[in-house]
């Protein structure tokens, strides 16, 4: 059965009747129906209706060596072929795990040298959570239990993730949250600077809010605190640079580990393997997926520091965790070729040297003075656009919606984009040349445009 056997009309008649969509008003969706997105080629995506789309969201943050790479489908075929699922239980392994767990070590900073496979980013996360309170236990400070999150922060879906990120509209349908996890503000100069407050000094403050809470709840209760290098799906807020040492310096002196979360940052979307080494983060974890595999197989990697690792391996005794596809051959065989792929194509030295800051200087010359842009930021390949009603005091247009409503005439002008709120995220394929930056600037000026004409006449 494929899809060609199928009319829009049937295949959306059929999600509409059994397929609940992730993140989704169903309601609204079956109203409507679904994009059916049908096949994909380098950074474009095609439907079902032969809309050509440039992909400026990589997927969902993943597809960094873009699509249609048949050397990826040629490493999962050849892999299923010779042995298509084995387990990580036992005392048993396969070949491809272990030879990215080296792979891994090798990329990673120089204090990090283990790996703990599992399917996703909020696998991930379970995992750093389950860990990280188990390293307090077996250093004989169980106490040491609260993580310290941030608002607006994304570690996942799943009942720890959602608990561990800092949106409150996840909250409220948790039911009850994992105990022990407090939320702080973000690093987000945008909104939360104070009046002539320098960037520097908003840094220091966002940073020393960690330092608070570690005070408030008790350093001998505290056990780490959880942060995206840039903040990603809570609206791509990137942190001043004095924000990263402040953090760092506060986590040594109270002994509070560094969970870093790069499922959205890792394997070169800031223009290095991974963040914490644009950042220089020494990390006690590193939470990675997506782009691991670029998308092409659900796989993700915890990657372990030595401080941690070392305990759990001398004092821990077997550690009551995992997952049925923890290590899965196939996705690791894809894992280690789409490595590969990105170091041979040099498409991390092109997201720093080249496409990274002509990005930057795009959006800052091509969007940056449209009526409704209040901020463009951006960091390697991905960016953030600010939608204002007013660029002088930054105002915002009521009620919300202005966002969505620049993002739904990027997407008809064929470029895919996301809105948080209203903030206009983006973060492409590694693959993106100087042109797709063009293409996107042009169709992007276009939905603003269009968006205003909207928005001004609504006012």
């Amino acid at each position: 059965m494929t899809c060609q056997n199928f009319t829009r009309e049937a295949l959306q008649t059929i999600d509409s009747a059994h397929h609940l969509h992730p993140f989704t008003d169903h309601k609204q969706l079956r109203a409507t129906g679904a994009r059916m997105v049908v096949r994909a080629d380098g950074p474009f995506v095609y439907d079902v209706d032969g809309n050509e789309i440039l992909d400026g969201m990589a997927g969902l943050w993943c597809v960094n060596v873009g699509y249609g790479r048949e050397e990826l489908a040629r490493a999962a075929y050849e892999q299923m072929k010779e042995l298509p699922f084995y387990n990580s239980f036992f005392r048993c392994t396969t070949p491809t795990p272990v030879l990215l767990s080296g792979k891994l070590a090798e990329l990673a900073p120089a204090n990090v040298n283990q790996v703990f496979y599992g399917s996703s980013g909020s696998e991930a996360n379970d995992t750093a959570l389950r860990l990280v309170r188990h390293y307090w236990t077996l250093e004989g400070k169980p106490s040491k239990r609260i993580v310290i999150s941030r608002k607006s922060a994304y570690h996942g879906s799943s009942v720890a993730g959602a608990s561990l990120s800092g949106m409150e509209h996840m909250h409220g349908q948790l039911y009850g949250a994992v105990p022990g996890i407090v939320h702080v503000m973000p690093p987000y100069a945008f909104e939360l600077a104070l009046p002539g407050e320098s960037d520097h000094d908003f840094g220091l403050r966002a940073a020393r809010a960690v330092e608070t809470a570690i005070l408030e709840a008790g350093a001998e209760n505290v056990a780490a605190f959880i942060g995206e290098p840039v903040l990603g799906a809570g609206g791509v807020k990137i942190p001043p640079a004095s924000y990263w040492p402040e953090i760092q310096r506060i986590c040594a002196k109270y002994d509070v580990l560094l969970m870093i979360d790069e499922v959205i940052t890792g394997y070169g979307r800031t223009g290095e393997w991974f963040a914490c080494q644009t950042f220089e983060i020494k990390p006690d974890t590193i939470t990675t997926a997506k782009a691991l595999t670029s998308g092409y197989q659900p796989l993700s990697a915890l990657l372990v520091g030595d401080r941690i690792a070392e305990t759990l391996i001398n004092k821990g005794g077997e550690f009551y965790h995992g997952y049925t596809y923890s290590g899965h051959p196939v996705a690791c065989a894809v894992a280690l070729k789409n490595l590969e792929i990105i170091e041979r194509e040099g498409l991390i030295d092109r997201v720093r040297d080249d496409t990274g800051p002509y990005l930057a200087a795009a959006l800052a010359e091509r969007i940056g003075g449209h009526p409704l842009v209040g901020e463009t930021r951006s960091i390697g390949l991905m960016a953030a656009i600010e939608i204002v009603k007013d660029k002088t005091d930054r105002s915002r247009f009521k009620p919300d919606g202005a966002g969505d409503k620049v993002r739904d005439w990027s997407i008809a002008n064929g470029l895919m984009v996301r809105a948080v709120g209203d903030t206009i995220i983006m973060s492409p394929p590694l693959v993106w040349t100087r042109e797709h930056v063009d293409m996107a600037c042009e169709r992007l000026a276009n939905a603003l445009d269009r968006a205003e004409a909207e928005l001004r006449r609504a006012a």
